[in-house]
């Protein structure tokens, strides 16, 4: 895998496991260690579809509020230029998924919008393509909270998004399993299941495990805005035992 490290980041294997570090740093430096195998590849040749198992075993530094910025790991198609040029596209995603307030990426039903989570997204499938035309109108019409609870779960479904909150310490060694399948991905933790029947989103994509200090807005209601959060203390992901599995 390659290692992606921006700024004030490192990571050292340990005994115990590989840990990637964010160091304490203000919010004029983002920091980002990360690891992923898809660098300098188009996106029509990152390497992984289903059916396929991932499982690691992973800890954090910190409890959930204690923590600042995103970090996880899982599959996605690196959208937004996160590590070097490629045409910009929609996310797809699927995995296990932490973000700090004042994160709020509320994009299924009813769910927080930060957090630990299991998570899916596929926003290019042709099903919610037929949304964006509609963007403008639908955006100012979701601080309805009868119109977001009419229409919303419509979009969710269309977008492909499911979600469930991982609960527990994060502090402690727990095995996290993905099960990505044609149809339907299944998350397990420590054996049992956090979220079963998610729709698979389409390959291939990348295996990515990042710690960061950022934060994103994504709101039904058309919010938009990211940032940098300053880092009071070092923070850290372990992560050992990565098995992947066809």
């Amino acid at each position: 895998m390659n290692v992606h490290r921006v700024g004030n980041s490192a990571l050292t294997r340990l005994a115990s496991g590989l840990r990637l570090y964010n160091v304490a740093a203000d919010s004029r430096a983002y920091t980002n260690a990360q690891l992923d195998d898809y660098q300098g590849l188009a996106r029509r040749d990152f390497l992984w579809r289903p059916p396929l198992r991932l499982s690691l075993r992973a800890r954090f530094s910190h409890p959930a509020a204690a923590l600042s910025g995103t970090a996880g790991f899982g599959f996605w198609n690196d959208p937004f230029l996160m590590t070097g040029w490629r045409w910009p596209a929609l996310p797809r995603a699927l995995w296990f998924f932490f973000a700090s307030s004042p994160s709020d990426m509320a994009l299924a039903y009813d769910m927080p919008g930060w957090g630990w989570k299991a998570a899916v997204i596929d926003a290019t499938r042709l099903a919610g393509l037929r949304w964006l035309p509609l963007a403008p109108v639908l955006a100012p019409a979701m601080r309805s909270r009868a119109i977001y609870r009419r229409l919303w779960p419509h979009v969710q479904r269309d977008l492909g998004i499911a979600e469930a909150r991982v609960a527990g310490e994060i502090t402690v060694w727990r095995r996290y399993e993905i099960v990505w399948g044609d149809r339907e991905t299944d998350f397990f933790v420590d054996g049992q299941p956090v979220l079963q029947g998610a729709p698979s989103p389409r390959g291939p994509l990348g295996l990515v495990i990042w710690i960061d200090n950022q934060y994103l807005i994504v709101h039904p209601t058309g919010r938009l805005e990211h940032g940098i959060l300053p880092l009071p203390h070092t923070q850290w992901l372990e992560i050992d035992a990565v098995a992947l599995q066809r």
